[in-house]
Order: structure tokens, then C-alpha cells, then sequence
């Protein structure tokens, strides 16, 4: 069982065998909706950089896919090289937001290594201040999600999911943002999620996997000469990925009508 005394705020930060603070290239990658193999390729091509602050320690780790399990390289980093990776970042709302939210993550886990260790009766009462703490969290998430649920609810299928253009309406009727079908498309491009290639959209692999988009696989159909042909997949955003979309609302602000076919 991890030790009550280091357990890290909302798990953006752990500590290694040493007893070091340490975030992942996958984290950062999550917190900003950057795709991770671009967050890994900033470290590597400024490798020289992370090192005067410590050497980079890379691991191997297993992730399912729809393909099965494969495998990906994670950089660990200590505050000093995550806190420069988001410098080289481009800066928008949700990276401005992950950071304050990295750093207080690992300011949180460095006064707790640094906390002497208790035992007996006052370890007991740390752990009931920290496990009250942590419902009171609890709580304060289920109150803020409820009223979104509330009014995302009727947009979403029996799988959970919705089109592309619903979310455009959900995110509209909750921000009163000025976005339609076609940008919000244009949207998820820029943040990796979606490529646009021969006449359609395709989700990108990065997003199922984080589980903000859902594909839609369509049924055969019949041209009126007789021959059949399967039309594209159809992509669509899950509450997860609206979530996500909700947080970059700002950059959403543009005038003009899309379609919303």
C-alpha cells in the first residue's frame, strides 16, 4: 500500500525509488491534449537542454489499443524539465491551466517527502484529515459535472457519444459560443484529434485512445448502378472529449455559419 504521507494530488505527480518528485511526458501530454508522441519528440530534440537539470530517464510502458497491447516510451521529468517542456509550448487556456495545476501538484508532493514521518496515532489522524479531504473533493467534482451532465444528456446516443454537430449545439447552449459543425472539425484538427483526407474526416488514433472521440462504423450501402460501397466511418465526440472541448471555448470565438448536415 502507498504511504499516506505521499500520495500525490490528483496523481500528476509521483515520486521514484529515491524518494523524487516526478511527472511523465504521457501526463503532460494528457493535461495539455497534446499528442504524446510530439510532447516525447520536444524532449528528444532538446534532450541537452533536460539534462542540466538531471539526467532524462525514459521507460517502456504497455497501453491497450483496439489492436491489441502495445508498447510506448515515456519520459520521466523533475519539476525543473517539466516546468521548461511547458515553455516550449505553444500557450493557449488548457496549458496555461495544466501548468498552475502541475505546479501546485508538485509542490503538494514535495512538502509531503519533506513532512517527517509519522506513526501510531498521529498516522491514523493524517489519514483521516487526508481521506476527509479527499470526499470533500470528491463532492466539490460531483457539483460542478452535475449541471453539465444535466444539460449535455439529451445530446448524447444510447453509447454515450454524439455527432459532431450535437456537440457543436451542446457546447453552444452551455458557453453561448458561436460554433457550428464545420469548426468544431477544424477544432479537433488543430488539437491532433481528427485529419481531414480524401473528402471526410477521420479521428485520429491519439483521441480514441484518450477516449475523446468514439468511431461510428456505417453500413454498406448501394449506388444506383447496383455496386455496393461502405461509407466512411463517422466520428463522434464522447462527454470526455466535449469536456475537453469545453476548455478551449476561447479559441472557438469566430463569426460566420457552418452546416450542420
Amino acid at each position: 500500500m502507498q504511504d499516506i504521507n505521499v500520495i500525490s494530488h490528483s496523481m500528476l505527480v509521483d515520486r521514484d525509488e529515491q524518494g523524487n518528485a516526478f511527472t511523465t511526458s504521457l501526463v503532460i501530454a494528457d493535461g495539455t491534449g497534446v499528442q504524446h508522441k510530439n510532447v516525447l519528440e520536444m524532449v528528444k530534440s532538446n534532450i541537452g537542454d533536460f539534462e542540466e537539470f538531471g539526467g532524462v530517464a525514459f521507460q517502456t510502458r504497455p497501453f491497450e489499443t483496439a489492436g491489441g497491447v502495445q508498447e510506448r516510451k515515456v519520459a520521466l521529468l523533475n519539476r525543473e524539465q517539466a516546468t521548461l517542456l511547458m515553455t516550449y509550448m505553444r500557450n493557449n487556456d488548457v496549458v496555461r491551466g495544466f501548468k498552475k495545476r502541475l505546479v501546485r501538484a508538485f509542490s503538494e508532493m514535495e512538502k509531503r517527502l519533506s513532512a517527517p514521518a509519522l506513526s501510531g496515532p498521529e498516522l491514523v489522524a493524517r489519514a483521516l484529515i487526508e481521506a476527509q479531504n479527499m470526499l470533500e473533493e470528491k463532492d466539490q467534482q460531483i457539483k460542478e459535472l452535475a449541471p453539465r451532465a444535466g444539460a449535455w444528456e439529451t445530446f448524447c446516443g444510447s453509447s454515450g457519444d454524439m455527432s459532431v454537430a450535437d456537440a457543436a449545439k451542446a457546447l453552444n447552449s452551455r458557453r453561448g459560443v458561436d460554433t457550428g459543425r464545420d469548426r468544431l472539425f477544424k477544432k479537433m484538427q488543430e488539437l491532433g484529434w481528427t485529419t481531414h483526407c480524401h473528402g471526410y474526416w477521420e479521428p485520429m488514433q491519439y483521441a480514441v485512445e484518450r477516449g475523446y472521440l468514439a468511431v461510428k462504423v456505417n453500413m454498406p450501402q448501394w449506388k444506383p448502378n447496383g455496386e455496393s460501397f461502405v461509407p466512411a466511418p463517422t466520428v463522434r465526440v464522447t462527454p470526455k472529449g466535449l469536456d475537453r472541448l469545453a476548455e478551449s471555448l476561447p479559441t472557438l470565438r469566430v463569426g460566420g455559419a457552418d452546416s450542420e448536415q
